[in-house]
């Protein structure tokens, strides 16, 4: 009876140490296979994200035509010559200080007279992302997006918010270390939106202008005068670019110009632009 008792038991184990033999032959057969690699399952990698089509940038200071400048900074006490001392101080421009010239550049100029001065910056930042699945110009999109909406520029009817796919602000952006685009400059606390009573002044999206454009224009009183301040920035594949234009004014009679900064800052946009940047 109890040799009986036993059997059954020998027989399950047998049946158990079968299966255990036909599971480790199936799972040695996927040992190394393509399964994993597989949309869907766990551990499959990201595809690899297009890559931006603009690889460097220019040389900013020459890079912005000396006839253009003469036009945007007058400057009476500047010779007309370009091989003139006087000139060359005034347009030969200051380059911006950044980490990594391959991915951010800048210049900046400035003349000043007895009655306000006038002051240019251009700005170029070369975008790459290090997001998986998310593109250099994907990229460059969200951050042109999360400056948009901080300038509280008017969206377009029918056109999506461009900050609605914009990661957090802590989210890595893959840029160089340097100091972060501004949707308009820093002014006054008195600052303001530009009151111009002609809507096509009004800060707005540029439909003529790269990818992505926009102006955006800020009026400010202060003791010492009045100041204006335009900016253009717009969008090129994975290139972002900022211009900022501004005037100071000690006669607080005479306001600087709307049309005249805005009509300036955004045709050296378009100039800009025509250059296609690096390659």
């Amino acid at each position: 009876m109890q040799h009986r008792a036993y059997a059954p038991a020998a027989a399950l184990a047998a049946v158990v140490l079968a299966a255990g033999l036909t599971g480790c032959s199936s799972g040695s057969g996927a040992t190394g296979g393509t399964d994993d690699a597989r949309p869907g399952r766990a551990g499959a990698s990201a595809p690899a994200a297009q890559p931006g089509k603009y690889h460097s940038l220019p040389e900013p200071c020459s890079y912005v035509d000396r006839d253009t400048l003469r036009r945007m900074l007058p400057d009476g006490t500047a010779a007309t010559d370009d091989d003139d001392a006087g000139a060359d101080k005034v347009y030969k421009g200051q380059p911006t200080i950044t980490y990594d010239t391959d991915r951010r550049v800048g210049c900046s100029w400035k003349v000043e007279s007895p009655d306000g001065a006038r002051h240019l910056s251009v700005d170029f930042e070369r975008v790459v992302s290090y997001q998986p699945g998310v593109s250099d110009e994907a990229r460059a999109q969200q951050l042109y997006g999360r400056q948009s909406t901080a300038a509280h520029i008017p969206v377009a009817s029918g056109t999506p918010s461009p900050s609605a796919s914009a990661p957090s602000p802590s989210a890595s952006s893959g840029n160089a270390p340097g100091p972060q685009l501004s949707a308009s400059p820093a002014a006054s606390p008195s600052a303001s939106a530009s009151p111009s009573a002609d809507p096509a002044l009004a800060p707005r999206t540029l439909d003529d202008l790269g990818d992505d454009a926009f102006i955006d224009d800020r009026l400010a009183t202060a003791a010492s005068g009045v100041h204006r301040d335009v900016t253009v920035v717009f969008r090129s594949s994975n290139v972002l670019v900022t211009i900022a234009y501004d005037q100071w004014s000690t006669d607080k009679q005479h306001v600087p110009s709307a049309q005249d900064l805005q009509g300036k800052a955004h045709g050296l946009a378009r100039e800009l632009d025509a250059g296609h940047f690096g390659n």
